[in-house]
């Protein structure tokens, strides 16, 4: 017997933003939750269920975020801005599937259905009120993303860094993120009114006018305040002269001027590992740190010469950006891998939001070469073609490691490229890096050309990346990556006009909350030869060449479990002679110039060649962290994994520690039985496996007979 309700539109449209079937049928019989949805508007306050707990928060969007879907009623969601002490809390900062819905500060939205949603009667609180010694510094001075800034909140001075100034009906606000407070709390993110806030350098001037100069011989002090900051190289004259990096900068409780905290190359030189009065500032090996007067200090000018010197192994030089010989170092052979590659501080550095950056050009340029023209074509962009060549792809694949600041100085220069201020402190997506770099900086030929018919018109598109969409008539389980495209390339009546020398692949997911499915097996080949418009296919029952393509024998997997069906008209007869396939109409195949279709028999037949493309790296995403399998070489077992913040030595003044480590577990999983994989539990997956298969988001395949020609 078979039940039906009536339901109206807005109804079914909160239902559809239901993932699981049986949630949906359990939401069904709660008609009050889905009156109250409906009673909601943006800037209503409301409580929003997220990892387990219920976060404060303001709606900033009702809708659809599935726009590229062609059914006639779709899922709403909404979108929230979590709040006060939940700021920070969320997934991301309104945006999902690369396109924005509302903004927000970074891992500060979430898309909820309305079953995770519970409206509140709710009012902000106001910010503490500044006190009167804060009014009266208050500077007209502009301020901009990067200052470092002090406000006054319960009678206490706070510290911070600016991330963004926002307009607002009533005035200017400034998001600050904040450092730790006086009882060593951890800081978080706060929207203050400007005229709340000041600059830290306004603040302390008249102080560091009255420093005391006696405590050693200064070096000509430092013209610019903004040139030595926590990780710049340096040295100082003490005793004798001594080299180090800044690990802290700040004022200490007995002292007016400010104070650079410094990590030594010479640990006979140093007297601490970071703490002052028994308070610690910064952390490093014992008898290495050294706190001294920051005008007493210089850049290390072993760097200014063109010579550069390691310090703790690697170079650091951020100023040696252009070279006047592009010199092309090819990329990590597999014999290298181990000994240049594999280790802790070995890969490329992370830093504040960086890993989308940090794992896509250690896919893109670790061990393959396929992208290699953008360092190298003309371009009107020179000095970020420069920074990519010269201080990330050489260094990565000479000495296996990347310092933070030159992927920090690439980002300042998109910053000022796109004049946007989140370029150097928010989390950006791989594919939008790759595109930025690809096609509006460098310019490079879009090395995917799409292919749709439309009844007798036939257009082209081309792209720099393909995101895989999938429709609902899918029966799915354990999909490959090959079965992916293949069902979105059916479904949205593409083909591919060329083989492509490198194909880069999104998977129809977006975080945590909205996987397609619970594992995909990545294809380590993926043959491409039925999804090309014009090439010539071979009949997937007798291998001869063939003349006609069934499109509605896609899913049919009597014949093979590939989906497009291509026949020779023999072998097309015998099937659609089938009274279940006698409703088919295939359709007639084109073929290139130099192939006919042979009456003679046995060995004057040709058979097509296949096209296939290999896989050589993965990125993947958990929780708003992206780290990367790179495919090194020819062997099941030839992977490693890179994650740039792998570690990290300190808390805000400390530094990531990048790892590569070698995954030879992941060919055992590969090689598994569909079946055994299916019945893997992830968290009990050997290494790091679990990663790759249950958290894949991008897939780089390459071509390398096509690279050559392009």
């Amino acid at each position: 017997m078979v039940l039906l309700q009536p339901l109206s539109r807005r109804s079914a449209e909160f239902l559809l933003a239901i993932e699981s079937n049986e949630e949906r049928l359990l939401a069904l019989n709660d008609p009050e939750a889905i009156e109250k949805a409906s009673n909601l508007s943006e800037g209503s306050w409301v409580s929003v269920e997220y990892d387990m707990q219920w976060l404060k928060g303001v709606i900033r969007y009702i809708g659809s975020i599935t726009s590229y879907s062609s059914d006639p009623i779709t899922g709403v969601f909404f979108g929230v801005e979590l709040q006060g002490e939940d700021t920070g809390k969320g997934q991301n900062n309104g945006t999902y599937r690369y396109k924005s819905y509302f903004k927000c500060p970074q891992n500060s939205g979430i898309f909820a259905s309305f079953k995770r949603i519970k409206p509140v009667d709710h009012k902000p609180s106001a910010p503490p009120l500044p006190t009167q010694s804060s009014l009266s510094l208050t500077s007209t001075e502009p301020l901009k993303a990067g200052d470092r800034v002090t406000f006054f909140g319960d009678k206490n001075a706070h510290h911070g860094m600016v991330m963004d100034i926002k307009d607002r009906p009533n005035g200017k606000m400034v998001l600050i993120s904040t450092d730790k407070d006086d009882e060593g709390k951890q800081g978080g993110e706060i929207m203050l009114p400007l005229d709340y806030v000041i600059k830290e350098e306004l603040l302390n001037k008249d102080e560091t006018e009255k420093m005391d100069t006696s405590q050693g011989p200064e070096m000509g002090g430092v013209t610019d305040s903004d040139e030595i900051t926590a990780g710049s190289l340096v040295q100082f004259l003490g005793k004798t002269l001594v080299y180090g990096i800044v690990r802290w900068t700040g004022y200490l409780p007995d002292k007016p001027e400010m104070i650079a905290g410094l990590e030594l190359e010479d640990s006979s030189a140093g007297v601490t590992d970071g703490i002052y009065k028994g308070k610690r500032y910064f952390n490093c090996p014992p008898h290495c740190g050294l706190f001294v007067k920051l005008s007493s200090c210089r850049p290390d000018d072993r760097f200014s010469g063109g010579k550069k010197k390691l310090f703790n192994g690697h170079s650091d030089n951020e100023e040696a950006i252009v070279s006047k010989e592009q010199e092309n170092v090819p990329p990590i052979r597999t014999e290298d891998v181990s000994n240049r590659l594999i280790g802790k501080m070995k890969g490329i550095q992370g830093h504040c939001n960086s890993c989308y950056m940090d794992s896509a050009l250690f896919s893109v340029f670790s061990c393959s070469s396929v992208l290699d023209s953008l360092l190298f074509k003309s371009t009107e962009h020179e000095t970020i073609q420069s920074i990519l060549l010269q201080n990330i792809v050489n260094p990565l694949r000479k000495q296996g490691f990347v310092s933070e600041r030159s992927v920090m100085n690439l980002r300042k220069q998109l910053q000022k490229r796109e004049h946007c201020p989140t370029y150097t402190t928010d989390e950006k997506d791989p594919e939008e890096f790759l595109s930025l770099i690809m096609q509006e900086i460098l310019i490079l030929d879009p090395p995917l050309t799409l292919c749709s018919q439309s009844g007798s018109i036939q257009k082209l598109q081309k792209c720099y990346y393909y995101q895989i969409f999938m429709d609902y008539n899918h029966h799915l389980v354990l999909p490959t990556v090959q079965q992916l495209l293949e069902h979105s390339f059916y479904s949205n009546s593409l083909k591919l006009a060329e083989v492509p020398a490198c194909l880069i692949l999104t998977m129809p997911r977006s975080g945590k909350s909205f996987k397609m499915f619970p594992k995909i097996i990545p294809s380590t080949e993926l043959d491409i030869t039925g999804l090309l418009a014009d090439g010539p296919q071979q009949c997937v029952l007798c291998g001869q060449l063939a003349n006609q393509e069934c499109a509605e024998c896609f899913r049919d997997t009597v014949f093979s479990q590939t989906g497009f069906k291509y026949f020779c008209v023999k072998c097309s007869s015998q099937v659609h002679s089938h009274q279940q396939r006698r409703c088919h109409k295939p359709s007639t195949l084109h073929l290139p110039q130099g192939f006919s279709y042979s009456q003679s028999s046995g060995s004057d037949r040709r058979t097509p060649p296949r096209e296939k493309l290999e896989l050589f790296a993965v990125l993947c995403i958990e929780t708003s962290h992206y780290v990367s399998f790179v495919k090194y070489g020819p062997q099941d077992t030839d992977w490693i994994f890179f994650d740039s913040m792998a570690d990290r030595v300190g808390e805000s003044d400390g530094y990531n520690i990048p790892e590569v480590r070698a995954c030879p577990e992941v060919g055992q999983y590969l090689h598994m039985p569909l079946a055994q994989l299916a019945n893997q539990v992830p968290r009990e997956m050997e290494g790091v496996a679990k990663r790759l298969f249950c958290d894949g988001y991008m897939y780089l395949y390459q071509s390398k007979t096509m690279s050559l020609y392009r």
